[in-house]
């Protein structure tokens, strides 16, 4: 196909409706892995637990380990791919996702397993914002992008429970180590295809023209340094407190460190010039952009907060097997992905209302499972409506905040909008995890140890709070003043973020708009 060799980004409809199925079944399919990398581990932990001596504190750490390191890296992903060629940073993410998986594969001790965790989040997080820029290049269509980043968003969901299913076939019949070779067994061939199946110029912008040195200037490495290490000091505070007890000078001070030198990365930010900022500052003065992405940090951590605590317990004090835990989750996944094709429903009403809606079916799941799941026979008239109501609030919640923080931003600034997204969703499930983790700890400590259900319950209710205070967050300042309205049609050189005023849909710059997802 010759005419591809010549792709330019004003023109991505001259790819072929089965190359662009394939690149969309690939990109999806990363983002199955990402997801699942995570999921598989739920069913796979109390195994793992066992077979390495981990405290239940270690344990949480194999899944926030790579949520810390995934949302903290997302920024400069996403500064990567607005900056240099996303089918490099795709597949180079891929690739490295597929060879750390492999490498913990082989790992039988704790310490080393959270290392290659941590890392395996840093190759993880090139391909979220790499595969959305990619996405919108290849389905320029209105209808056809908001189809593929509906679909993008449901294989999310899909791997959540395909995950816990997946774990479990191993846990039950091989081992856990087949949980990280699988992944690597999958990731090398979905490197592979792209390599081929992506054209080169498809991703590239004017910002390309420029010198190395001067693009690796714009990506911030001293701000993402910052806030990484800001991150992993509050969440190993957070998850310290509840064994050294909270007046530890030690955790005192490292909470401390932590809260300033994230002011500090703020500060920072707003002394770089124009495209240099991992976080532009304006971006947070996007109608509607700084509430969505407060309601963001909820759907992973509800998520990841129910599987982590029903799968530990269901083997852990009932003794049902890895397949019984996960069959019995299967509601969560098949919800959420029913809940995923809502996105037309953005047509018809404010996403306000929707999210609203969502927030409150998310609330009324969480107090059934605070009240109701600590008895096997409890599983049907609590634990079961629980897992319908509050999967549902959380996929449409997901969805919508998805939808409409896209619409609050600029497309120039896509690519880094979805990385701050993606972010907040991870970020919230490490940080939240590890809230819970202690407060779970700490119940049990007074109120007869993990058999008893209050430390679970207590996680609960601080869900539910968190869950409310969202839905508080929406009511008051949530404007709907830009419902249903198109983007801003500027699209500028990617290490821009200032809109310039002559700029319309017929840009020299030749980039395609991002429409209004819907």
């Amino acid at each position: 196909m010759p005419p591809l060799l010549h792709l330019s980004l004003g023109e991505p409809r001259r790819l072929s409706l089965t190359r662009k199925l394939v690149l969309l079944v690939m990109f999806c399919f990363a983002q199955f892995l990402d997801t699942l990398n995570t999921a598989a581990l739920f069913s796979a932990i109390p195994t793992i637990e066992a077979s390495m001596g981990m405290s239940e504190t270690q344990s949480t750490w194999v899944i926030s380990a790579f949520r810390l390191t995934f949302s903290s890296f997302l920024l400069i992903s996403g500064r990567l791919s607005d900056v240099y060629n996303p089918k490099t940073v795709f597949i180079g993410g891929v690739s490295s996702l597929g060879v750390l998986s492999l490498c913990a594969g082989f790992v039988v001790d704790t310490i080393p397993l959270l290392v290659v965790r941590a890392i395996t989040g840093i190759a993880s997080s090139m391909t979220i914002p790499s595969a959305l820029k990619l996405l919108v290049r290849v389905f320029p269509d209105p209808l056809e992008q908001a189809r593929a980043v509906g679909f993008f968003g449901g294989c999310g969901a899909v791997a959540n429970v395909g995950g816990l299913v997946v774990g479990a076939v191993f846990v039950q019949w091989a081992s856990y180590h087949w949980v990280f070779w699988y992944v690597a067994c999958a990731a090398f061939p979905v490197a592979l295809v792209c390599v081929f199946m992506i054209p080169s110029q498809i991703g590239e912008t004017s910002g390309t023209l420029e010198p190395i040195g001067a693009k690796w200037k714009t990506l911030d490495l001293v701000g993402v340094g910052i806030l990484t290490v800001a991150f992993i000091l509050f969440i190993f505070s957070v998850t310290s407190g509840s064994t050294d007890g909270w007046k530890s000078p030690m955790v005192l001070v490292l909470l401390i460190i932590s809260v300033l030198m994230v002011v500090g990365f703020f500060y920072w930010e707003t002394l770089l010039p124009v495209g240099r900022a991992a976080i532009p500052p304006q971006t947070w003065f996007y109608n509607n952009f700084s509430v969505l992405f407060a309601v963001a940090l909820m759907p992973y951590l509800w998520w990841n907060a129910v599987m982590l605590i029903f799968s530990m317990m269901w083997q852990n004090v009932f003794y049902w097997s890895a397949i019984s835990s996960a069959v019995h989750m299967l509601p969560l996944g098949i919800i959420a992905l029913a809940a995923s094709f809502t996105g037309s429903l953005s047509r018809i009403f404010s996403p306000k209302w929707i999210i609203l809606t969502s927030l409150s079916f998310c609330m009324v799941g969480t107090v059934l499972l605070a009240l109701g799941g600590g008895r096997p026979e409890n599983y049907w008239p609590y634990v079961f409506p629980a897992f319908v109501l509050g999967s549902a609030g959380v996929m449409m919640t997901f969805t919508h905040t998805n939808i409409a923080i896209f619409q609050a931003a600029p497309s120039s600034m896509s690519g880094t909008v979805g990385a701050m997204f993606n972010g907040a969703l991870q970020l919230g499930s490490a940080i939240g995890l590890a809230a819970s983790s202690v407060i779970e700890t700490s119940v049990e400590a007074t109120h007869g140890g993990s058999h008893d259900y209050a430390g679970r319950a207590a996680s609960f209710w601080f869900l539910l709070g968190i869950v409310a205070l969202q839905f508080i967050l929406i009511s008051i300042f949530y404007d709907r003043s830009t419902d249903h309205k198109p983007q801003p049609k500027y699209d500028g050189p990617a290490h821009s973020t200032q809109p310039s005023p002559d700029c319309d849909e017929k840009s020299d710059t030749n980039v395609t708009i991002m429409p209004e997802v819907n």
